[in-house]
């Protein structure tokens, strides 16, 4: 079968990996010039099914409303003239009921695992490196009440198969010695030994060449403008340049889906949300961490990529503006150089920001649309690397008729 799929991001060419791997003729189209550029290009590194709870906690109203007014707030809403918007912050807050948190939890968590563990199988399959670390995630606390909250979920999630155990202070410091150099004030922390960490875009460029080799046509450089259809059918993509025909389409746009499927009628909840990083130069021998990590007092997750330090964090629901607020870059850089004053060459630090496909529930969608030949693998929000081969392996699954790992309904548009 020949299938089409819209967007070359993590998302986009893990799905083309696995589809090839049946069989399938498969070509990718993105409007940029190569794999993962865009939400992909510069993410906080972390494979984090321990941190796979949505956004919409029940906690989350009133935290919102705390930051209200603050340029600098880990999470800051900037009211448009939008129904989208609108829309979409209305489902958010129904969402944060705890009985829905609970639910889009374990779904997270279900879809997150089976992706760790296809990820390592396809590792192991292509020896693709990325310059991952497998020394697990540590979230680290230093209020007293956030972390018995954190606790009391950690043991839930262990309840539902990730492993995980609480530490004190002194031994977040032995997990991650860096943390010495501001750990007077720790109170403990969590650590995910079976997490880890990598380069997003790395592993999307490389698994783009992987699958280049494998027959997979990548079409860069053309932008989708619309989808042709006939009754209940797709029949076309078309692009600035040409109209591309196939049996299937994958829609895999993060969140741009929503726009382009629009006119078929497909209203997706998925709405940009904005994320920022910073990537600091690492000299030989500076103390930089090496386990990835978790701020909760900031919101800021640390990845080691190679000899590169990155640290993300930070959430705007803004539109689709993906510049870059000096204000809020700053303060990222400012608590990032805080917490490790020697890691690296902090005036050197490289700024990014992405838009983040974030669905209300916290949950992405993958599978059929109400097109019988066009597919959703969308609204990955901030995980869209954590779930990336369960994704594609699911979105493979499905299309051949296979019984999927995880429960397909609990991603279904």
């Amino acid at each position: 079968m020949q299938i089409l799929i819209l967007g070359a991001g993590v998302i986009g060419v893990t799905s083309a990996y696995y589809l090839a791997g049946d069989g399938h003729e498969v070509t990718v189209i993105d409007r940029r010039d190569g794999p993962g550029l865009e939400t992909s290009f510069a993410n906080g590194g972390q494979i984090s099914a321990s941190h796979c709870y949505p956004w919409s906690a029940p906690e989350a109203p009133w935290k919102i409303a705390k930051w209200i007014g603050r340029t600098d707030a880990p999470l800051r809403f900037s009211p448009r003239l939008d129904p989208d918007q609108w829309s979409w912050a209305i489902k958010f807050l129904v969402n944060c009921r705890r009985s829905r948190f609970l639910r889009n939890s374990l779904r997270n968590l279900n879809l997150a695992l089976a992706s760790r563990a296809a990820l390592q199988a396809l590792r192991e399959e292509t020896g693709i490196a990325y310059d991952e670390k497998r020394l697990g995630i540590l979230h680290f606390f230093r209020d007293g009440k956030a972390f018995a909250s954190a606790q009391a979920l950690a043991e839930r999630l262990r309840d539902w198969g990730c492993e995980s155990r609480v530490v004190d202070r002194a031994e977040c410091i032995g997990v991650e010695p860096a943390l010495a150099a501001r750990g007077s004030d720790l109170v403990g922390g969590i650590h995910t030994p079976g997490d880890a960490s990598g380069d997003a875009h790395l592993f999307t460029e490389r698994l783009a060449e992987v699958c280049q080799g494998r027959g997979v046509t990548f079409r860069y450089g053309e932008t989708v403008l619309a989808l042709e259809r006939d009754a209940d059918r797709v029949t076309g993509i078309r692009t600035g340049s040409a109209v591309h025909r196939g049996d299937s389409y994958v829609a895999a746009l993060g969140c741009r889906s929503a726009r382009i499927l629009r006119p078929l009628g497909i209203r997706l909840p998925v709405y940009p949300v904005k994320g920022y990083s910073i990537t600091v130069p690492v000299e030989d021998g500076a103390p930089a961490p090496d386990v990835s990590l978790i701020d909760e007092e900031h919101k800021v997750v640390y990845s080691r990529l190679g000899d590169r330090l990155r640290a993300a964090g930070t959430a705007h629901l803004a539109g689709y503006d993906d510049s870059i607020d000096p204000v809020r870059a700053a303060a990222l850089l400012a608590i990032a150089r805080r917490q490790f004053p020697e890691a690296g060459a902090f005036e050197r630090a490289e700024f990014w920001a992405g838009l983040r496909p974030m669905t209300p529930d916290g949950c992405p969608l993958i599978g059929p649309s109400s097109y019988r030949n066009l597919y959703l693998n969308t609204g990955h929000g901030t995980l869209g690397w954590t779930m990336c081969c369960g994704s594609g392996r699911l979105l493979a699954d499905l299309i051949a008729g296979r019984t999927p790992d995880v429960e397909p309904s609990d991603y279904a548009l």
